[in-house]
């Protein structure tokens, strides 16, 4: 029989795998002066991209400006090991802009091990934990498979893929949570305290060696002159620059050296060549069990969901200064190596393409995340917390997002403060909070623009004016950080009221923005002057689109009179007449905190909601009225 040897130490906070939601969840608990361990199988994998090297994109843009604007690493992260940055939609509305960056894989995760390396109040730790720990319904630590006991008071688990992962390269598979990594089993654990779960399937495609491609038949795609970057206040962290930053900002500019991406496509006999080979197809042979990603499809997928189609594009994104590995964005398969062989050959400009790692699927574990409190606590045991793909998404913003939030609400329900909580109408985090633990998710979560009510409130260009009041108040941003935004709000608001008192063109300043023919750009030099870009560009926003703003604003009101009408949490929706089976197995199973959460969920009718909203009514004002 093993001994068991206890960690001398005692946790506040111990994380449980170091991605990217794990880092964040690290990062946030030691800002709030909590004792935190971060404890990864392996060191040297820390904060890896597992699958394409790039931050941002639409919607995920959104959230990683809300990382930063919360206190989070993301962001510098990003600006500091991109090689090329790019704002997508930038011809179309505010609402749908958001940028993206492609980073060098490996300076990315070697810079943000340094920044834990370098972390008050954290501590990094390598192991694999098997074993969760609890006593009278309550998290006391866990325990690696080489019999090492941690102790902790909160524990945060943060495992991506690795639960139970299995790998698969057409009819062969092998367990790991990514190709060349160890598997992990602690779902065996979770499920012993009484969560459920589940399976889910993603996949990544082959990487191939640059110069074994032919740029001459592609199309050349470069990043965007300046450089749109994600980090809201980049003076903050200048004096934190390490020794695997690739670009600096000094004397107020941005300094990059931004890497080409490249455009193909697929064709005919590419298409051919994954219709003969289906059966090789570990997804349409009937070997995954688990559901995949609808929006990330697989190249078999999209072949035999789009059969119409005569091509498809296919980006060759670079995944580093230092390595000639190009990620081959648009063609995920998990179809045998031979066959993978083949079809990139197919592409043009891939004729003679050396494919240095194959494309795979995981199958991995993961826990609906119905049974998560707001906080991302789990209901079954108190001090224990779930952030990342182990709550049902898919992407290291998702991830990130969970995190942070998962490590604040640990670190602050220690110190008995209230739990930090972003509302649907306040940031793209709430939305991805409030869809995950009312709703749950039948397939990989992914964040769309589409997702969120508000989306003209809630524009990446804003993030640090919608939260930084409320980071601040728990203590995830410094005073200097909140001063800065400070400084940005009462500068957006001069240049309001100047807007409204200036003429041009026989009309003030303001009405004539309110064209949509009129842009700040058009200005003489002069009244450019007044404020820099990014308030002009903010100013200019508010203006043209403030009639839909305010319409929006109206709306987050009315909702807010739902999310005010709070749900006693020991409420027995069995006993209220008239409430349907459906409404009432699953309002007691998620125990909504809010009117407004529990006319989320669903299943649950807006008659059902009436009901509930008259029985709270009821209750109003009378402690003794707990059930109804």
């Amino acid at each position: 029989m093993n001994s068991i040897f206890e960690y001398p130490e005692v946790f506040d906070v111990l994380v449980l795998g170091a991605g990217h939601a794990g880092v964040e969840a690290g990062l946030a608990a030691a800002r709030l002066g909590a004792h935190t361990g971060v404890l990864t199988q392996n060191l040297d994998t820390i904060a890896q991209m597992s699958c394409n090297p790039a931050i941002g994109g639409m919607a995920k843009g959104h959230m990683v400006r809300e990382v930063d604007a919360l206190g989070g690493a993301m962001a510098h992260n990003t600006d500091a090991t991109g090689i090329q940055f790019r704002m997508l939609n930038a011809r179309k509305g505010p609402s749908v802009q958001a940028p993206r960056a492609q980073c060098d894989k490996k300076a990315y995760q070697f810079r943000m091990k340094w920044v834990l390396e370098n972390t008050p109040n954290l501590h990094l730790l390598q192991g694999n934990a098997v074993t969760i720990l609890t006593k009278n319904g309550r998290i006391t630590g866990v325990e690696t498979n080489l019999g090492l006991r941690y102790r902790a008071k909160a524990v945060i688990v943060t495992t991506g893929t690795f639960m139970r992962g299995l790998l698969h390269v057409g009819l062969q598979n092998t367990v790991g949570g990514r190709m060349g990594d160890a598997v992990s089993t602690l779902s065996d654990s979770l499920k012993n305290i009484g969560l459920e779960v589940e399976r889910f399937k993603t996949g990544t495609p082959c990487r191939i060696l640059g110069r074994s491609i032919d740029f001459l038949q592609c199309t050349q795609q470069n990043g965007d002159v300046p450089a749109p970057t994600f980090a809201f206040y980049p003076e903050e962290h200048t004096h934190e620059h390490g020794p695997f930053d690739l670009n600096r900002w000094a004397d107020g500019k941005f300094h990059v050296e931004q890497l080409p991406c490249w455009i193909t496509y697929t064709n005919e006999k590419t298409h051919a060549i994954i219709r003969r080979n289906l059966d090789k197809s570990p997804m349409y042979a009937g070997i995954i069990e688990g559901t995949g990603t609808r929006y990330c499809p697989s190249i078999e997928d999209k072949i035999v969901r789009f059969a119409d189609k005569d091509r498809h594009q296919i980006f060759l994104e670079p995944e580093g200064r230092q390595t000639g590995e190009y990620y081959v964005n648009g063609l995920s398969t998990s179809l045998p190596f031979e066959v993978q062989l083949e079809l990139v050959r197919s592409v043009r400009g891939l004729k003679n393409a050396h494919i240095l790692r194959a494309g795979y699927a995981v199958e991995y574990d993961y826990c609906p995340p119905t049974q998560l409190q707001p906080t991302l606590e789990t209901r079954a045991i108190e001090g224990l917390y779930l952030a990342g793909q182990i709550n049902g998404t898919s992407g290291y913003e998702e991830a990130a997002a969970q995190g942070l939030v998962a490590g604040a609400n640990a670190a602050l329900k220690l110190c008995e403060k209230p739990a930090f909580h972003v509302e649907r109408s306040e940031g793209y985090i709430g939305v991805l909070i409030d869809d995950l633990v009312p709703r749950g998710t039948r397939e990989p979560y992914r964040m769309f623009t589409s997702r969120a009510e508000f989306r003209l409130l809630l524009r990446q260009d804003n993030a640090d004016l919608r939260l930084a009041d409320k980071a601040f108040k728990v203590g995830l941003i410094s005073a200097s950080q909140h001063a800065r935004c400070a400084v940005k709000r009462q500068a957006i608001e001069n240049l309001k009221q100047r807007l409204e008192a200036e003429r041009y063109s026989g009309a003030s300043l303001h009405q004539w923005f309110r064209r949509p023919e009129n842009f700040a750009s058009q200005l003489p030099q002069n009244m450019r002057a007044w404020a820099s870009d990014e308030i002009w560009a903010q100013v200019e926003n508010d203006i043209k689109y403030e009639g839909y703003i305010r319409r929006e604003m109206e709306a987050v009101a009315r909702q807010q009179r739902q999310e005010d009408q709070l749900i006693p949490e020991n409420w027995e929706y069995s006993k209220i007449p008239g409430l349907r089976t459906e409404s009432r197995q699953k309002l007691s199973q998620i125990k909504p905190t809010s009117l407004g959460q529990a006319a989320r969920i669903s299943g649950v009718t807006p008659a059902d909601i009436s009901l509930l909203s008259i029985w709270l009514r009821r209750s109003k004002g009378n402690s003794n009225f707990i059930k109804p």
